[in-house]
């Protein structure tokens, strides 16, 4: 099964609120990611296991990392209103407090580190869609785990956003050690993220 887009995109009328709407009322099936890219409501089904093991061994390291108040998230509904967006990136530092019990989304500048994981049917999204939307947000750092990049794994590391651009802060393969600043201070070790 690959991604797939809803056929309901914002027409003259729609705003913000009615696409969250369908997004919330979508009857999907279970374990499959139902996000909002650029106002496309697109239904993606459950990653495979080398992607999850990829996001486990990451969260563990993370949590050496972070504040008490802070959490690890997988799966956090992530919302970009400026971009039309609402991901659900694979991790998402955010402090505990930005957490709202009764919304079904936090804001995406609440994150302090976003982490996608790319699936091969829908890998364009996380290197150009989530890369431009995180980047609009504010999301102080954006990491890319590319098993399906063209050639070889990569890992990109994005940081310092800027007028809804980031700087690329690392651009490597799997293998590679890979720094993230502060206030994580901690190199990720690659070498042993599977490969599909």
């Amino acid at each position: 099964m690959s991604a797939l887009a809803v056929e309901h995109q914002p027409s003259r009328g729609d705003d913000w609120d009615s696409v969250v709407r369908l997004w919330e009322e979508m009857d999907v099936p279970k374990g499959c990611k139902v996000e909002i890219i650029e106002g496309i409501v697109t239904v993606a089904p459950p990653p495979a296991n080398a992607h999850n093991l990829i996001a486990v061994s990451l969260q563990r390291r993370l949590y050496t990392a972070i504040p008490d108040d802070w959490e690890v998230f997988q799966t956090l509904n992530t919302a970009v209103p400026s971009r039309t967006g609402l991901y659900i990136p694979d991790l998402a530092v955010v402090p505990r407090e930005a957490v709202p019990e009764r919304d079904n989304f936090v804001p995406a500048a609440a994150a302090e580190l976003v982490v996608e994981i790319t699936s091969k049917s829908n890998a364009v999204h996380d290197r150009v869609s989530k890369l431009n939307g995180y980047a609009a947000a504010g999301v102080p750092l954006y990491l890319l785990i590319d098993p399906h990049a063209t050639g070889s794994p990569t890992i990109h590391l994005y940081g310092e956003p800027s007028d809804g651009k980031y700087r690329v802060l690392h651009a490597g393969k799997f293998g590679e050690a890979v720094h993230l600043p502060e206030p994580f201070d901690l190199t990720l070790d690659t070498f042993g993220f599977p490969r599909p």
